[in-house]
């Protein structure tokens, strides 16, 4: 068989094994379809499938058939953070700057210092470090990888929540969204070469003066045209942080965070989200699959993945209860907010490819992160269900 053939026989198990999981299972409870891929994408990298079927697995994903691969994940990933950047409303944040700053500070300071502890034990064993990474690098980006909220799988459980819509799923819209400029700058600074710090300095002035021409163009053009100007910026804005050695990610979430949610149509918007995790993200879940890694040995990973988990959860949950005292909120609310911003799933994923990228993290690292992305979007929804229950009631009750 040619290149093509094979690429088209990985194309359809990429689509076709999530689906038939997510459907004839019916996980959509407990694991909703990107979940599904996110664990197909493991079990069809070589840690599991290459194991297992070795020649299968060298045949279908030949060096070849990854590249073309993962340069549609790269598109793919890249409109995301995006739209992610896109839809942050930095006006609502100030607006609620009090109770937005207390929540999303000890909802992103608690996790991220119970991260860096967890760091810090992994530290005292062989192969977790990489092989370009500071300490302190280290450390510090996978305290943020626990600390990080996936903000738009947020947004798909509270629409599957029916909250999205109402003044508590607003009101963790913009806890999220702050906690969102916290990690990419944090992950910006992680990046930062001393080296290369020119590069980085005239990246940043030009991408400055650039924006603001940008927006004088967005404005004045009509709406039909700015999706395509959006994503040639998208191309230009990600090219040139690659170049700085910012990684073209985060150049994409500055292209996002330029734009104004205003000048595109909100369902339109929403369209675009939904058939980029469609048609594009699948790719992605299994290009990040095949970067999985198990040499330290599976208990280990799988060790390292529970204590990332307890960090993360726990210093989640315990950060925003702290807020909730703070700013006296129900009984009960402060709970169903920390379960719902514990959830990791894409970004972190994003995230930690970046850390891997830069070789900051191993490979080890990658999967044990990954695996601690999926329990903890596997939690959200079965625990914030029956709580959300209860406390709809409460508000009934005492209307």
């Amino acid at each position: 068989m040619n290149t093509t053939e094979v690429f088209l026989i990985a194309m359809a198990i990429i689509f076709t094994v999530p689906y038939l999981i997510w459907r004839l299972g019916n996980t959509d409870y407990y694991a909703p379809l990107v979940v599904v891929q996110i664990i197909t994408g493991i079990l069809l990298g070589p840690g599991v499938l290459g194991r297992a079927f070795p020649e299968y697995y060298q045949f279908v994903f030949n060096p070849a058939v990854i590249q073309s691969l993962n340069g549609i994940a790269w598109w793919a990933v890249m409109l995301f953070v995006m739209i992610a950047g896109v839809e942050l409303d930095l006006r609502k944040v100030w607006a609620y700057r009090r109770e937005s700053g207390i929540t999303a500070g000890l909802a992103l300071g608690t996790p991220l210092a119970f991260g860096c502890a967890a760091a810090l034990l992994m530290l005292g064993f062989d192969g977790w470090i990489g092989e370009k990474a500071m300490t302190w690098q280290f450390v510090v980006g996978v305290g943020m990888a626990c600390a990080v909220t996936a903000l738009p799988i947020l947004i798909l459980f509270m629409e599957k929540l029916e909250i999205l819509r109402q003044p508590i799923g607003q009101r963790i819209l913009r806890y999220a969204s702050l906690d969102d400029i916290a990690i990419w700058g944090v992950l910006a600074l992680i990046l930062m070469d001393w080296e290369r710090i020119g590069r980085q300095v005239t990246f940043l002035l030009v991408f400055a003066i650039a924006a603001w021409l940008f927006h004088k163009l967005m404005v004045r053009i009509p709406a039909r045209d700015r999706w395509y100007v959006a994503l040639i910026w998208l191309a230009v804005v990600a090219f040139g942080a690659d170049w700085a050695g910012l990684h073209f990610m985060v150049g994409a979430f500055l292209a996002g965070a330029s734009m104004e949610a205003e000048w595109f149509d909100q369902e339109k918007m929403d369209l675009l989200r939904h058939h980029v995790l469609l048609v594009f993200m699948p790719v992605f879940f299994l290009s990040t699959g095949l970067r999985t890694n198990w040499d330290v040995g599976g208990a280990a990973v799988f060790i390292a993945a529970a204590l990332l988990l307890v960090a993360s959860v726990a210093g989640k949950l315990i950060g925003v209860r702290i807020a909730g005292r703070i700013l006296k909120w129900a009984p009960g609310e402060a709970s169903i907010i920390g379960w719902l911003l514990q959830t990791k799933a894409l970004i972190m994923i994003i995230f930690a490819n970046i850390l891997l990228d830069k070789r900051i993290i191993t490979s080890e690292t990658f999967t044990a992160l990954l695996l601690m992305a999926v329990a903890s979007t596997m939690l959200t929804v079965p625990l914030v269900a029956p709580k959300l229950a209860r406390l709809k009631s409460l508000i009934l009750r005492s209307a």
